[in-house]
């Protein structure tokens, strides 16, 4: 191989390196990378709202306890706080939790009732003063409203980051990339406003 050769072979090999680069930056540009990314997003606000149930599941016993020293005759709210607990905390989430419409709704009732039980049992404490001014109450009370407030912000994230989410695998050119690239990415579940949520407990004074 001679010099000129050479030459042009190091200039069609640089032309060729420089394609190669401009056609990456160019898919880059078109949304290649908008699914995994996406996809990341709701995974890291999906560890967001189970840090939070799992900081309010984690104050509840300490809360029954508290209350059942004054109010132990309350028993059917206790054991309904109790229960609920046990039931969101004791089912094993499945790894496809997210694209699993089943497991994903069986999750959000199981926080939903939970989520009532707390109500009830808020409410009946009305009927305790001496309770209510407690100041280990008062300070589990703090915190749990705390957890309620940050549940409500990971959930309204985690939804937020479905909604990017599914959108760009159903619309172009995400549906095209998913169809080349991403075809084991499926739409992913987000919170509804059920009966339970929406729901105001009744406690009776008689």
């Amino acid at each position: 191989m001679n010099l000129k050769t050479h030459q042009f072979s190091r200039i069609r090999y640089r032309i060729r390196y420089l394609w190669v680069l401009l056609l990456v930056f160019g898919l880059s540009g078109c949304g290649i990378n908008n699914i995994p990314t996406h996809d990341e997003s709701v995974d890291a606000k999906w560890s967001q709202v189970l840090n939070q149930y799992k900081r309010r599941a984690d104050l509840i016993p300490n809360l029954v306890n508290v209350v059942k020293g004054y109010a132990a005759h309350e028993k059917e709210v206790l054991t309904a706080v109790v229960e609920a607990r046990a039931k969101a905390t004791s089912t094993e989430l499945p790894k496809d939790i997210l694209t699993n419409p089943d497991a994903f709704q069986n999750f959000q009732q199981s926080q939903s009732e939970l989520s009532s039980a707390l109500s009830r049992l808020l409410l009946v404490v009305e009927r305790y003063p001496d309770l209510k001014a407690n100041q280990n109450y008062l300070a589990l009370q703090s915190q749990l409203e705390g957890t309620e407030n940050r549940i409500a912000v990971a959930r309204g994230d985690y939804i937020e980051a479905v909604r990017i989410y599914n959108t760009e695998i159903r619309t172009f050119p995400g549906r095209l990339w998913k169809s080349f690239l991403y075809q084991d990415a499926q739409p992913k579940e987000k919170f509804s406003v059920d009966a339970l949520d929406q729901q105001v407990p009744e406690v009776s004074f008689d």
